[in-house]
């Protein structure tokens, strides 16, 4: 098994951070955020197959499946397979998952307490605002003991679905974006895992809660435009990303903040 050192694969040559058109025979992928770890590695497996990427970096969970439908991007991978679903319904986009990549567990966050018993009645928690964001947030407070959803809450839920509250805890829906910032002004936040180690925060260290049987319907994927899922290039890439020596690069990077997760993309439906 190959062993890749984090040093070689920030030295990528064909790694580009920017965001314009599509350019002849590079392959342009977009991702949210500035961590590009696991990106860089492929980007290098791939160079040495004459396969060029360019990396895409977008600050926020929209654009990359909007420039994804304009032909501006050959693939994104920056989202979980159920905002995904959500998205490209909304907005009536010919899109599909054309392979799965990491589970990164969302996780809560505080400046005043150190755990989740700590929190004081009436807390105010902060959470990501969108739809899928917010219903999987609730999730995580109701698997922290927090509060407890009706039956119908499924992976969108709202306040409205709060059927028990014993602290008396106030949600208060942020921009995802803007989740690390308030917590000086709230008890705790819940932070997406990609948008906290931009903060600068390690999901395993400084959480005092994270979540685990909740993930499951939150596997990331690879998308690309329909028409597009069966181009070679494109299926390559996805299969050296799910190699070995990526998944243990994972693994040994992010001890335990981003899980490998590898399976074939009939089964992404069932989740």
């Amino acid at each position: 098994m190959k062993k890749w050192t984090l040093t070689a694969a920030i030295s990528l040559s064909t790694l580009i951070i920017s965001a314009c058109g599509n350019d002849g025979d590079t392959i342009k992928i977009g991702v949210s955020g500035s961590d590009t770890r696991i990106w860089d590695l492929v980007s290098q497996k791939a160079a040495e197959e004459n396969i060029e990427i360019e990396i895409v970096s977008f600050s926020d969970y929209v654009q990359p499946n909007i420039a994804l439908a304009e032909n501006e991007l050959d693939l994104n991978a920056f989202q979980t397979i159920s905002y995904f679903d959500e998205f490209i319904e909304e907005r009536e986009l010919d899109l599909s998952p054309i392979g799965s990549t990491v589970l990164a567990p969302m996780a809560l966050y505080s400046e005043k307490v150190e755990s989740v018993e700590e929190l004081p009645d009436g807390a105010t928690i902060a959470v990501p605002n969108e739809s899928t964001n917010l219903g999987r947030a609730l999730l995580l407070l109701e698997e922290a003991g927090l509060i407890t959803l009706d039956e119908d809450a499924g992976l969108t839920g709202t306040a409205a679905n709060i059927v028990d509250n014993p602290k008396n805890i106030e949600i208060l829906p942020v921009i995802a974006g803007q989740t690390p910032r308030s917590l000086p002004d709230v008890d705790a936040s819940i932070i997406n895992n990609g948008i906290a180690v931009d903060a600068g925060f390690s999901p395993v260290n400084d959480s005092i809660f994270r979540e685990s049987d909740t993930a499951t319907p939150y596997i990331n994927i690879i998308a690309s435009r329909t028409e597009d899922t069966d181009r070679e290039d494109l299926q390559r890439i996805v299969e050296l990303y799910q190699e070995d020596d990526v998944a243990e690069f994972i693994e040994e990077e992010y001890d335990g903040g981003m899980i490998p997760t590898f399976i074939p993309v009939d089964q992404l439906t069932d989740y």
